[in-house]
């Protein structure tokens, strides 16, 4: 079919080009040519290097293998999320000072019946082993350096997401993208025209003249076209996650990695960990209202333990999301539309999951914006329910060590949902009966909620009983 309509993705990087690519698999057999704008000017944030395994749909969905992909943007593999030092230390117990929030895999359905049900017996005031480590498949796999293609069989299936290179991966896409059909653009736009419909022409520096009847808002925390040109109001959630600047330092990689993020709370804020094959991504996720960026980066360094002689880069964060993410000819992905810090990496989650929804919305609508209201409703709810999760991890923890802990954990940062879901659970309630009903298992399920209050130690008494071994389902696997 002959290209007749046009859409433009203004930026490149991971976000641009995941989107670019997307829109390119199911619009370009409708006729659309999709065109994409970066600039050599303008930097990409690059803020997180890790996934969800929602990344691995995006890569089967366009025939991309591992093997072609993972060695050219120095990607490992990610069983889930370790969470180091969040709470109170206890000498006491120090089998608690940690948990691991797993990806699902296929035995869960048995092993993590046996973790609900000390979580139960914790709730009733009886002592029970609830750390969740050792009940799920991916936790273990995480510390055995067993890859998913050695595990993945008929009969077991394990989730996992990836590390990765941000910088590679959007080269890599870019990449692919020209080859598929999709055209690059190098340039500048230094002036947009905007009418009743939305965006009209973008202007390049170099007098070029851009024009499409969609165009996708990747320009980051800019956000040139939805809410610097439109004019698309920004909800900031503030009010609920303080963090708004982070530090990232690389360091070498050391012979043995664990395919896992590690997150450490530190004191105002965390430290990611992410092991790739060429080195190890670090970060601190921090609030500026509580700390200055050299302080910060002097408690990174000590953190790490190293010299001044690596440099470090400092970073701001637009934490919020737009208040429609679709409005008129123009839809906002990645930074542009909004953005909740990397603590559960679902940033580029939530780039994959506009655009496929947009996809299906407009398609639906007959190549219209009839389901414009439905897909802006979907996707502030699905950052809203993120938001609550992301929340929770303060609102859960007991530290109270510094200012910064005291105020991020204060009630005040509860919406109703989360609010409602901590009360249930502190009083021994069914939360899957009100995520069910809420629908917030379409965000996190049930499990994963169990896993954060049990790792946050949320129970009523202290008879927290430590787990000597892994689940005995899991010696099959050795």
């Amino acid at each position: 079919m002959k290209n007749n309509k046009n859409i433009i993705v203004l930026g490149g990087g991971t976000a641009g080009w995941m989107s670019a690519n997307l829109l390119h698999l199911k619009l370009a057999p409708l006729g659309y040519q999709v065109r994409v704008i970066e600039s050599e000017d303008i930097g990409i944030i690059g803020v997180g290097e890790g996934s969800t395994p929602q990344l691995k749909v995006f890569f089967d969905l366009l025939g991309i293998q591992e093997h072609d992909w993972m060695p050219l943007c120095d990607a490992t593999y990610k069983y889930g999320i370790q969470f180091r030092q969040w709470c109170q230390s206890d000498p006491k117990r120090p089998f608690l000072d940690d948990y691991f929030h797993p990806f699902p895999a296929s035995s869960d359905a048995q092993t993590a019946v046996d973790f609900m049900q000390a979580c139960h017996r914790m709730m009733q005031g009886y002592p029970a082993s609830v750390k969740p480590d050792p009940y799920f498949l991916t936790a273990y796999l995480s510390t055995q350096d067993i890859i998913p293609t050695r595990i993945n069989t008929a009969d077991t299936q394990c989730n996992y997401g990836y590390h990765f290179d941000s910088y590679k991966l959007g080269a890599f896409l870019s990449e692919f993208g020209q080859q598929q059909g999709i055209i690059r653009d190098v340039d500048t736009i230094t002036k947009v025209d905007s009418n009743e419909q939305g965006i009209n022409k973008l202007y390049g520096k170099n007098h070029a003249q851009y024009s499409a009847e969609l165009f996708f808002d990747c320009s980051g925390f800019e956000s040139v076209l939805l809410q610097k040109t439109l004019k698309v109001s920004f909800e900031s959630f503030g009010n609920h996650l303080l963090n708004d600047a982070a530090i990232a330092i690389p360091t070498p990689r050391t012979a043995k990695e664990l395919m896992q993020t590690q997150a450490t709370a530190l004191s105002t804020g965390w430290a990611w960990r992410i092991p790739l094959t060429s080195r190890v991504g670090n970060g601190y996720v921090y609030s500026s209202q509580y700390i200055d960026k050299e302080a910060a980066e002097m408690e990174l360094r000590s953190h790490l333990g190293i010299a001044e002689t690596i440099p470090a880069r400092h970073l701001t964060m637009k934490v919020g999301q737009a208040s429609k993410h679709w409005y008129k000819n123009c839809i906002g992905v990645g930074l542009a539309q909004g953005f909740i810090e990397p603590l559960e990496a679902t940033a580029l989650h939530l780039v994959q999951e506009t655009v496929v929804q947009f996809i299906g919305a407009f398609l639906a609508g007959k190549e219209t914006s009839r389901f414009q209201n439905a897909f802006n409703d979907n996707i502030r709810n699905r950052f809203d329910g993120i938001k609550d999760y992301i929340t929770a991890h303060y609102c859960a923890s007991n530290r109270n060590d510094t200012e910064y802990w005291q105020a991020a954990s204060q009630p005040r940062k509860q919406t109703k949902h989360l609010k409602e879901i901590l009360l249930l659970w502190r009083n021994g309630k069914d939360i899957n009966a009100y995520i069910t009903e809420h629908k917030l298992h379409q965000y996190y399920p049930t499990i994963s909620w169990y896993c954060l209050l049990a790792g946050y130690q949320q129970f009523s008494h202290r008879q927290f009983e430590p787990t000597a071994q892994w689940h005995p389902h899991f010696a099959q696997y050795k």
